[in-house]
């Protein structure tokens, strides 16, 4: 393990020493004291107001204020900001700087509730956790660099896409382009504030850069297309399997984002760790893949490659958000063994059978007839694969073993490297993706 050493003083201690030892403005005259002094000795007090006065006459120096010897840097014995007794929950990395505190130690980080110092983001603890955000910066890219050219000629003919197809692209910008917005808002007013270790916020923030991009990517798509973006935004409002999808992931920000709400004991933590399930394991495990079967099938048919590259692109991101989610909630387990009761078990597995049916009918609704090679029961058969595989990264034991995997081409999506991308309309050149195994 890392550490680092407890008495080290660090190399620009004598310059603060110097620093604050050196007045602001000329010393008045100190008078000589007949008493030995007491002060050579004493230990700074940092809180003490240094009083200063303008005097015209040569400052006179006395043996009390001749230079004193060097006192050392005071050490603690705890780096938290509370007493580590104190119940609750951990550190938000907003607390008063404690001047001189002990250096931090690996072993003293923890993803929650941790009352370690939150702003020091070396030594890694959880060298996962940044693996993943350089992983995520190396795949980085942006909407406009896709071209729509050919997809704005094809949506503007009659003739170029059917009812059902445009139905299909219609209802999953509806959704996406506010299950993004979604996914943003419990990264930033829920889930940041309780993770209490520095590398894993810092994968949060590339993530919710991310969440912004495909929000961009939607919005660029439907600009191009010319779509009534009234229509296209207000779906989860107004479609019932895109607001019933919605209206159950919601219900996981909306206790979290509570001002009032604190990690630090077995209940709240176990509710946090079954927001991290619903949003990691079911909005981004599940929830999305529906629509990225349906819109990539568009490409591997020469129909609309610049909306099933942005397409490509998501997904990849969104792999490699729910590769960290799993490791996430799995790290706490693991440092939380008390909170996977068999309750609360019984509790996640409601929710992913929950999320399996609001999935299904979704795409039912999105498909309502067999189009682009595709039905609604291979979507069923799909959908029971992937919350099987899910349940089971989290530790769960597998519901749908049985289930099969009818789009196996959707892991050529994950797998391209370096290579003319999948639909030829520009060239990549990813250092990483998100793959289902990690080279």
């Amino acid at each position: 393990m890392l550490s680092f050493d407890d008495d080290f003083t660090p190399p620009d201690q004598q310059k603060t020493d110097a620093l604050a030892a050196k007045p602001a403005q000329p010393a008045p005259p100190v008078q000589q004291s007949s008493q030995p002094s007491q002060q050579a000795n004493a230990p700074v007090q940092q809180s003490a107001p240094v009083q200063t006065a303008v005097s015209t006459e040569p400052a006179v120096l006395t043996q009390a204020a001749q230079p004193q010897a060097k006192v050392p840097p005071q050490q603690v014995e705890t780096i938290s900001f509370a007493p580590d007794e104190a119940p609750g929950a951990g550190v938000t990395g907003v607390e008063t700087i404690n001047f001189n505190a002990k250096r931090l130690r690996v072993d003293d980080k923890r993803i929650i509730n941790c009352r370690a110092d939150l702003n020091q983001l070396v030594p890694f603890k959880y060298e996962w956790a940044w693996k993943k955000y350089m992983d995520s910066c190396a795949n980085h890219w942006m909407p406009q660099e896709i071209s729509m050219a050919r997809d704005i000629a094809l949506w503007k003919d009659p003739n170029g896409l059917t009812d059902d197809e445009r139905l299909i692209i219609k209802r999953n910008l509806g959704f996406f382009s506010t299950a993004d917005s979604l996914v943003a808002n419990n990264l930033v007013l829920a889930i940041y504030r309780h993770i209490t270790n520095p590398e894993c916020r810092q994968y949060l923030l590339r993530q919710s850069f991310e969440e912004a991009v495909h929000t961009h990517a939607y919005q660029y798509v439907i600009e191009s297309l010319g779509l009534d973006e009234g229509e296209i935004f207000n779906m989860y409002r107004e479609v019932p399997s895109i607001h019933d999808k919605d209206a159950f992931e919601l219900q996981f920000t909306q206790e979290l984002a509570d001002p009032n709400f604190n990690t630090g004991t077995p209940e709240t933590d176990q509710r946090f760790l079954r927001n991290l399930i619903g949003y990691y394991g079911i909005m981004e495990g599940l929830f999305f893949y529906v629509g990225f079967v349906q819109m990539l099938s568009f490409g591997r048919q020469n129909k609309m490659t610049g909306s099933s590259e942005q397409f490509q692109y998501i997904l990849r991101d969104e792999s490699m958000h729910l590769n960290f989610g799993i490791d996430l909630i799995n790290q706490i387990k693991f440092e939380n063994p008390h909170l996977w009761t068999p309750e609360f078990e019984k509790e996640v597995v409601e929710l992913f059978d929950q999320g399996l049916e609001l999935e299904y009918q979704y795409a039912v609704a999105t498909m309502p007839r067999g189009v682009l090679g595709l039905n609604s029961s291979m979507f069923s058969e799909y959908l029971r694969f992937i919350a099987n595989r899910r349940m089971k990264q989290i530790g769960l034991p597998g519901k749908y073993d049985s289930a099969k995997n009818p789009f196996p081409w959707m892991s050529e999506m994950l797998d391209l490297k370096k290579e003319k991308n999948f639909f030829e309309t520009r060239v990549i050149d990813y250092q990483t993706g998100g793959a289902l195994s990690w080279e």
